[in-house]
């Protein structure tokens, strides 16, 4: 097992993480006294717990339940500029170099915030945080993913949206929500926009569902990454030493579809029994492009440092194993290559070395 400081100090790319699931106790406390909204309790600490213990149900549905109460204390310039500039601070003092943050703009409008003034405000506390975190001599690149929600039925709008800002630190867009009964091709209009104007797209699938949500993302949507992807498993026999993949899984491994994996989520949401269950050890065998990622820090109480930790203590990971997932997770970043290439060369692959290096004289 990796020592914690060892895996602190790592440096970490961060590809799906919610913005709305990222808040800090005490913000929502402050917030919610601003605008009157009625918290479970107004001690940050039992606050946190709430969270965290209302998470542990095994239901998708009712882990999205939570989000009523962050999502409430985000209708305002303000608030979305300072939930996103701690989110940046939070995460590069986790040792996190690159984040993109993803949110669904239309559930921040009760306020009489448009939809860009909300993407504006959310761009404007990326750089505050970015700002900050370099002064503090943690550097960290911080992009945020648009999200259109299952259920509803503005996706178009928003994949505009995606595109209209692009330049401002957007980085590519999404869906979200519950995926039964809402399957990604309700929204084809909103992704053939998206690739018409050579955008990037990232779909929340084979989480709460199988095998057919994640061949319409991929086949049907043009999803450059999975969200979660999990039930890939599914497609996968394994006999004793014998390994088969069929067509999805082996299209997927084969032409290098990013899975944006979430351990401690789907614990949680009951994608998987456990950590030691989680099938992020058999598809990164096999050669997959798996990522780690904290979906929702203030649910899931954890950080990447913890995630790390984690598959770490499950799986025997040992810091190679962790730059191998890191690596992953920048070459499949929604950034321009020579930004990529720049945080591999000058930033990731150094301080794996330098840490590698403080291992073995230690040894």
């Amino acid at each position: 097992m990796v020592a914690r400081d060892v895996l602190h100090r790592a440096p970490k790319v961060l590809l799906h993480d919610h913005l709305d699931g990222g808040l800090r106790p005490q913000t929502i406390v402050d917030l919610a006294g601003v605008i009157g909204h009625e918290l479970p309790t107004s001690d940050a600490d039992g606050l946190a717990r709430w969270f965290a213990e209302s998470c542990n149900s095994g239901s998708l549905e009712l882990y999205l339940e939570t989000f009523r109460h962050t999502v409430a204390v985000m209708q305002t310039p303000d608030a979305l500029r300072r939930v996103a500039r701690e989110m940046v601070l939070d995460l590069a003092a986790d040792g996190v170099v690159y984040v993109e943050s993803r949110w669904a703009p239309e559930q921040h409008l009760t306020a009489g915030l448009e939809l860009d003034q909300a993407v504006a405000a959310v761009r404007d506390g990326l750089a505050e945080g970015m700002a900050e975190a370099r002064v503090k001599g943690t550097p960290i690149v911080a992009r945020q993913i648009l999200t259109a929600m299952r259920h509803a039925s503005s996706a178009r709008e928003i994949a505009e949206l995606a595109i209209r800002h692009r330049d401002e630190r957007v980085a590519g867009f999404d869906i979200a929500g519950a995926e039964a009964g809402y399957p990604p091709t309700r929204h084809l209009d909103a992704f053939d926009y998206i690739k018409r104007n050579n955008g990037y797209i990232t779909i929340h699938a084979g989480e709460a569902f199988g095998l057919p949500s994640i061949w319409e993302a991929v086949q049907l949507c043009g999803a450059n990454r999975l969200g979660h992807g999990v039930r890939v498993i599914d497609d996968i026999t394994i006999s004793g030493d014998q390994v088969q993949l069929g067509r999805l899984a082996s299209y997927i491994r084969n032409v290098r579809v990013p899975l944006e994996m979430c351990p401690s989520s789907n614990v949680q949401t009951g994608a998987v029994a456990s950590i030691a269950d989680h099938p992020i050890r058999i598809l990164a065998q096999l050669g997959f492009r798996v990522t780690v990622n904290t979906d929702n820090r203030l649910m899931s109480n954890t950080t990447m440092t913890r995630e790390f930790e984690r598959l770490s203590d499950a799986f025997d990971y040992q810091l190679s194993d962790i730059r191998w997932l890191t690596l992953n997770a920048i070459k499949s970043a929604f950034s321009p290559h020579p930004d990529r290439l720049a945080l591999i060369e000058n930033v990731i692959k150094p301080g794996y070395q330098t840490l590698l290096e403080e291992l073995d004289q230690s040894a």
